[in-house]
């Protein structure tokens, strides 16, 4: 089961383009305008980790990383901010209130990739330790994996149950489901409100993962195998 992410911004281009790069890399990814509904998100679904900008409406990084870390079983959960606020003072007080990594706007994809692997896979581990090493056996990473699962539950495409045995994205399955449709990927990305380009990135990630060799193959592939409705 995929790792769930929740991204965080009032930037409407940031949680599009940060969240179509986390499902690209085989992450699920909730979205939130502001902080408040972040800290209504985070409570519903226990997300793996956090991805926030501080300047959002209603309730900023900085109260939301605070109000996460006043709950007991969110007290490893990593975050990660992203803003255009980076002087050291700034950086200071992110520390402070418990975040884990820094990153100044503008920032690179990949360079927030590579630092929420690391933080993935050190929170993966301590849990793990934590886990086996409790005598009651029932850890809160215990609790916080049985609802993150809950929420992949509620947020997996309409399609038959045979499709999650591909590992289907929630984007993929959108693309998918407008690929069967005939639209063009201008039109597909109209749709979804993606650029052509990253719309195709999409469907290669279909076509690998079909091992089908065309948009034809991948559509016929996709009806016999009950991928779509």
């Amino acid at each position: 089961m995929p790792l769930l992410i929740l991204v965080a911004d009032d930037n409407l281009g940031t949680r599009l383009s940060v969240s179509d790069y986390l499902e690209m890399s085989g992450y699920s990814v909730v979205t939130a305008e502001d902080g408040q509904k972040a800290l209504s998100l985070i409570d519903t679904y226990h997300p793996h980790l956090i991805v926030t900008d501080i300047n959002m409406p209603r309730m900023d990084g900085y109260e939301l990383v605070r109000a996460v870390r006043q709950r007991p079983v969110f007290r490893l959960l990593p975050v990660v901010f992203l803003t255009e606020r980076s002087t050291t003072e700034e950086r200071i007080r992110g520390y402070q209130l418990g975040c884990d990594m820094y990153l100044p706007k503008p920032f690179e994809m990949q360079e927030l990739g590579a630092v929420i692997r690391n933080l993935l896979e050190r929170s993966q581990m301590i849990q793990s330790e934590w886990r086996f090493s409790s005598p009651e056996g029932n850890a809160p990473a215990e609790k916080s994996a049985a609802t993150s699962k809950n929420s992949h539950e509620l947020h997996k495409p309409s399609a038959s149950p045979i499709a999650e045995d591909f590992h289907l994205t929630k984007r993929e399955q959108q693309v998918l489901d407008f690929l069967t449709t005939g639209l063009s990927n201008p039109e597909i990305g109209n749709q979804l409100h993606l650029s052509p380009r990253t719309v195709e990135k999409y469907v290669s990630s279909l076509l690998r993962k079909t091992q089908t060799n065309n948009r034809a193959e991948l559509v016929r592939f996709a009806m016999e195998n009950r991928l779509v409705n």
